[in-house]
């Protein structure tokens, strides 16, 4: 069982910056991929990005100011978040799925994942 937690949600002015991590209680090998969802109020949840098998996917919405990545140790995934803007604001998810299949991964749809962190809330203002 994999555990993943989330940090670095809060509040910020449109146009700001914030990163998120995603710390797992495993090392992530080739054969595994994380991504972040988010989940805005009364909305379904929605992918985000995802890294894995040494590519990197970002949905329509975040292409160009939202970037993926992966430490040295492997065991936590970033996401940076740049040119906020309020319909960003959601909680948003790290998840996790072993082994990864890349071609079954977009669109991004939560059932294709294994595991889920508890998620951290970010909020844009205007």
């Amino acid at each position: 069982q994999v555990q993943l937690e989330e940090s670095g949600g809060g509040s910020v002015q449109a146009g700001g910056s914030l990163r998120l991590s995603c710390a797992a209680s495993e090392y992530s090998d080739s054969s595994d991929c994380v991504g972040w969802f988010r989940q805005a109020p009364g909305k379904d949840r929605e992918g985000v990005a995802i890294i894995g098998t040494g590519r990197t996917y970002y949905d329509d919405p975040v292409k160009g100011r939202f970037t993926i990545s992966q430490d040295n140790a492997k065991n936590t995934v970033s996401l940076q978040m740049n040119s906020l803007k309020p319909e960003d604001t959601a909680m948003y998810y790290c998840a996790w799925v072993r082994p990864c299949r890349w071609w079954l991964l977009q669109p991004m749809d939560e059932g294709d994942w294994n595991y889920w962190g508890q998620g951290t809330q970010v909020t844009v203002s205007s």
